[in-house]
C-alpha cells in the first residue's frame, strides 16, 4: 500500500543536515511497514530493532551510551554487518526503552553518518512521564497519520482521478467525474485510513468486516492507556475518550468536561485528554480570538475541538449503517455535518496544518483558520451543496482576507472571492511559506 510519507523519507536519506528521524504516529498506521519498505528499496541491508517485543536489546543501551558501541552490539546480536550510509537501522517502538530514545542525541553528535530512523507509537506519552532526557535539537521528526484520502484514492486504483482533481485544483475548474469522486469520499467516511481496515476493504468489499477492524483498533487503544497510567487515570482516558461523539453532535461543538459527566471539572481530566493527543488518538482543534496573522499569537487555550483522528472510526462509533452513509439522503444534516467536519481536520492536519477554528461571540464561527504565508485564510464546511454562509461574510468583512475557502459537496469554483473546493479535493490545499 503505497503512503506518501516515502517522499519525505527520501528526502531525508539525502539531506545534507540529516539527523536520526524520529516517526510519531498512533498505533497501525503503518509506521513500520513505511520504514521497512523505504529500506528495502533505497539501502543495502536493514537492521530492525523493536523494543516492546525484544527485552534483550535494552541490555545494549544500560551501559555508556557510545554510538560504537551500540552498533557493534546491534550488529552481533543481529548477524548483520552494519556500515554506514548503506545500511538502516530502525529503532521501533522506542518508546520502550527510554535510553535508546537519549542515545539517539550521541549518534547524532559522534556517529551522525549511521542512518536511523526510530519510531513509536505512544511515544507522546512516554515522554509525558518525563523519566529520561529527550534529545532536543538531535533529531528530524515527522507525524505520521493513517491514509490521506489522497492516498486511499491510489490504494483503491483511481490515480487517474487524483490527476483530474490536482489538475482541476490548480486550474479551479469543474472535475468531470465529480459524483465519482463524492462516491469515494462517503466510501472513505465508512472505511477511514487505517491500513488494516483499508486492507479488509480492498481483499473483502465488506463493511461489517471493515467496522470489526475498527473495533479491534479503537480497543487497542484504551488497552494501550493501561501501559502509560494508574487505573484511576486509565478509567478517566477511556470517560474522555467515549465522551467525544457526543461532544461532535453538540450544537456548539467547543469540547466541554461537563459532558463527560455532571461532576467533571478540567483538572481531573485535563491530563487525560492530554494523554489522548500525545498519542495522536485525537486532533485538537484551538479557537482563535483573532483572524489575523500569526494565529499562535491569538489562541484562546481554554476554549479547543476534539475530533477523531480517524474518520472511520468516528462513522464506527457513530453507529450508523454504511448504505446510510454511502447514500446520505436520510441522513440528518448535523450527522453528515459531523463527518464532513471531522474529515477535513484530519486532511488539514495530515498536510501539516495546525488546527485553528474562530468565533465571534455566539453569532459567527468559522470551523477553521489556516495560516498560509502571513495570510489567516478562513474555511468553511459545508456537508452539502447547500452553501450559504454568514459566518463567512462575517469573517471577511471583519478581517479582509487575501481569499476563502467553502469545502463542500459542489464542485470547484469561484464566488465573490470565495474559492469552492468540493470535499474530496481537499488533499490539494497545501501549506504555504511565502
Amino acid at each position: 500500500m503505497k503512503r506518501l510519507i516515502e517522499q519525505r523519507l527520501y528526502e531525508w536519506k539525502n539531506s545534507f543536515n540529516r539527523k536520526p528521524l524520529l516517526i510519531y504516529g498512533a498505533r497501525q498506521i503503518g509506521k513500520t511497514y513505511s520504514m521497512l519498505a523505504f529500506g528495502k528499496e533505497h539501502y543495502a541491508n536493514v537492521v530492525y530493532c523493536n523494543f516492546e517485543n525484544n527485552t534483550d536489546l535494552h541490555a545494549i543501551f544500560e551501559r555508556n551510551l557510545d554510538p560504537e558501541r551500540i552498533v557493534s552490539a546491534i550488529s552481533a546480536m543481529c548477524n548483520t554487518e552494519i556500515t554506514k550510509g548503506n545500511t538502516l537501522i530502525i529503532f521501533d517502538e522506542i518508546q520502550a526503552c527510554e535510553r535508546a530514545l537519549t542515545s539517539l542525541k550521541y549518534f547524532q553528535e559522534q556517529a551522525n553518518d549511521y542512518h536511523i530512523i526510530a519510531a513509536g507509537s505512544l511515544l507522546g506519552l512516554s515522554i509525558n512521564r518525563g523519566l529520561y532526557s529527550f534529545p532536543v535539537g538531535k533529531v528530524d521528526m515527522i507525524t505520521m497519520y493513517p491514509l490521506t484520502f489522497k492516498e486511499f484514492l491510489i490504494a483503491t486504483g483511481n490515480e487517474q482521478l487524483v490527476s483530474l482533481i490536482q489538475e482541476a485544483y490548480i486550474n479551479f475548474s469543474p472535475v468531470v467525474l465529480h459524483e465519482k469522486a463524492m462516491d469515494l469520499y462517503r466510501t472513505y467516511l465508512v472505511v477511514g485510513g487505517y491500513p488494516a481496515a483499508v486492507q479488509k476493504y480492498l481483499d473483502t468489499g465488506s463493511f461489517n468486516l471493515v467496522r470489526a477492524e475498527q473495533s479491534s483498533i479503537s480497543n487497542a487503544y484504551i488497552a494501550d492507556m493501561a501501559k502509560y497510567a494508574t487505573p484511576s487515570e486509565m478509567i478517566k482516558s477511556i470517560e474522555v475518550y467515549n465522551s467525544l461523539l457526543s461532544q461532535l453532535s453538540k450544537e456548539n461543538t467547543k469540547f466541554q468536561y461537563s459532558v463527560i459527566g455532571s461532576k467533571a471539572r478540567a483538572k481531573d481530566y485535563e491530563m487525560s485528554l492530554a494523554w489522548l493527543k500525545s498519542a495522536n488518538v485525537v486532533l485538537n482543534c484551538q479557537r482563535v480570538s483573532e483572524g489575523k496573522y500569526p494565529l499562535s499569537l491569538y489562541e484562546d487555550h481554554n476554549s479547543f475541538k476534539i475530533y477523531y483522528s480517524d474518520v472511520g472510526l468516528l462513522t464506527m462509533r457513530m453507529s450508523i449503517a454504511p448504505n446510510a452513509i454511502l447514500q446520505p439522503y436520510n441522513l440528518s444534516d448535523k450527522m453528515r455535518g459531523m463527518m464532513a467536519e471531522n474529515f477535513v481536520a484530519e486532511q488539514l492536519a495530515a498536510n501539516g496544518f495546525s488546527l485553528y477554528y474562530w468565533t465571534s461571540g455566539n453569532s459567527a464561527e468559522i470551523d477553521f483558520v489556516i495560516q498560509q504565508g502571513t495570510y489567516s485564510i478562513p474555511i468553511e464546511v459545508k456537508s452539502s451543496d447547500n452553501v450559504k454562509a454568514k459566518s463567512l461574510q462575517t469573517y471577511i468583512k471583519k478581517y479582509s482576507p487575501k481569499y476563502s475557502f467553502r469545502i463542500s459537496a459542489k464542485n470547484f469554483g469561484n464566488e465573490n472571492g470565495i474559492r469552492s473546493i468540493p470535499l474530496y479535493a481537499i488533499f490539494c490545499l497545501k501549506p504555504e511559506t511565502e
